[in-house]
């Protein structure tokens, strides 16, 4: 069989396949960080707040004391359940010694014109609530202006997250955490099926299969368009004659 790739093609074609073998790379690689995330989450430890922040124990299963600000709520917009939009209802929560940190109460859903925000109760008992530590998101590249948070007008719709921005707007000191709740809570709302992160290992498998398809692909067109020249190229010499 002839065979005689055109060099054009040939560059292109080998550059396309690198770029897709890279990328498949750092798929694989992005699906190693997140097997370890993922186990570190199955294999938190339960400590006591204070605890859990001073060794900065990511995913440590903690319970604390004290009460909700019945009041005073940020709404992170953007989050679907079930194919809803929504948002999630982040409340501070008074610890016994004054501090607070902001509580994710899960999912409520949200008007599509954003207008009407979603309505809730909080009551502002004493109480012990238990859930999962965690680092704020700071989610993927933000378009348009930062959100101002007031410091009246609650609750507010946000769709970023920044504990100090909402801090100050609270005129309070928050802690650089937020504390998932459980799902067993009765003071929470929806989808509170807390993971280690959106995106499953898996799935960064899966699309590290489908870049090293592509590369496989574009070394197979190299090869067809390669027999095709030959054969182009052995017509017309034949043609001549």
């Amino acid at each position: 069989m002839s065979f005689k790739p055109s060099i054009k093609l040939t560059l292109v074609l080998f550059a396309l396949a690198l770029v897709f073998m890279r990328l498949g790379w750092w798929q694989i690689e992005r699906k190693a960080e997140k097997e370890m995330l993922f186990e570190q989450f199955e294999n938190a430890p339960v400590l006591s707040l204070s605890e859990a922040m001073k060794q900065e124990e990511l995913f440590a299963r903690v319970g604390v004391g004290g009460r909700y600000d019945t009041e005073r709520h940020i709404l992170l917009d953007n989050k679907i359940h079930n194919g809803r939009p929504g948002v999630h209802v982040l409340t501070p929560f008074i610890l016994e010694d004054r501090t607070q940190i902001l509580v994710n109460r899960g999912w409520l859903p949200l008007a599509a014109d954003r207008r009407s925000l979603p309505q809730f109760d909080t009551d502002g008992r004493d109480r012990v609530i238990s859930g999962i530590l965690n680092r704020p998101s700071i989610g993927g590249k933000r378009l348009g202006e930062a959100d101002i948070v007031k410091a009246d007008g609650w609750p507010q719709l946000v769709t970023y997250l920044d504990i100090e921005t909402v801090g100050e707007a609270m005129q309070v000191s928050l802690e650089p955490w937020l504390l998932q709740l459980d799902a067993g809570d009765d003071s929470g709302f929806e989808d509170r099926q807390w993971q280690a992160a959106v995106m499953a290992p898996e799935v960064h498998g899966a699309y590290a299969l489908q870049w090293f398809s592509l590369a496989a692909a574009a070394l197979v067109i190299w090869i067809i368009l390669g027999v095709n020249n030959a054969r182009s190229k052995q017509t017309r010499t034949q043609a001549g004659k």
